[in-house]
């Protein structure tokens, strides 16, 4: 009788509670309970605040034509995130087809770098007046002036750019420009074309085109000065 009786209560001890099955159902329909499914609307909505956040950064958006003063013009071909360090980084894409180069800039050092839009139509009419004047052109050795040309080329400053163009530029009645000089011209050259090109929509040969009818119409440029000659040999020959 004792036998049975402890039977029973071995069985009663080892059967759950009615709570604790009632608990244990709960926990198995959460788990096989399907996810809610967001509603559409709400999808769009969330679909456009992610389109308008990576298309736009700082007055710049995607598709947009630039100038990185290092590099001269470039397209913004995206707006990602990367996590650098374990912080979100944000960054402009930029893509130089020229070049063949693409470069990622954070959104928040435009500023620093220089980095800024095409030039305006009155600002490339400034430069294109630039081109048309006299070249002004320093008493000092070559090794200085170029490196007074290359930071005016890397400047970004459009009218800068002129300047270098202006100055280095030789027609066909002056002496030839010198191997340095003629690397310093075509780098001038091409920065301002590319943007003229970009501005105007115009291909980099019109452009180029439009440049040298500019200078043609500045006043005849004399031979090099001969303090300019013995610099020009010094830096050649160094």
């Amino acid at each position: 009788m004792n036998r049975k009786a402890n039977k029973s209560s071995s069985r009663a001890s080892r059967r759950p509670s009615q709570p604790a099955r009632a608990a244990t159902r709960n926990r198995v329909g959460a788990v096989a309970k399907p996810a809610q499914r967001r509603k559409p609307e709400a999808e769009a909505a969330t679909l456009g605040m992610n389109v308008k956040k990576t298309t736009q950064r700082q007055g710049f958006k995607t598709n947009e034509f630039i100038v990185y003063p290092a590099h001269g013009v470039g397209q913004i071909v995206a707006i990602e995130e990367q996590e650098v360090a374990g912080a979100r980084l944000e960054l402009f894409v930029i893509n130089f087809v020229k070049d063949k180069m693409t470069l990622r800039v954070p959104t928040s050092k435009v500023a620093s770098v220089g980095m800024r839009k095409l030039a305006e139509t009155p600002m490339i009419k400034r430069a294109l007046d630039t081109l048309k004047g006299r070249a002004r052109i320093k008493r000092t050795m070559w090794s200085r002036r170029a490196q007074e040309y290359e930071a005016k080329i890397n400047s970004g400053d459009i009218v800068a750019i002129a300047e270098v163009v202006r100055d280095l530029y030789r027609s066909d009645t002056q002496p030839e420009q010198s191997y340095s000089e003629r690397q310093l011209y075509e780098a001038a050259l091409d920065r301002l074309s590319r943007e003229i090109s970009a501005v105007q929509r115009i291909t980099e040969t019109e452009a180029i085109k439009e440049i040298e009818a500019a200078l043609a119409k500045g006043p005849r440029r004399g031979p090099k000065p001969e303090a300019e000659d013995e610099g020009v040999v010094a830096e050649e020959a160094a």
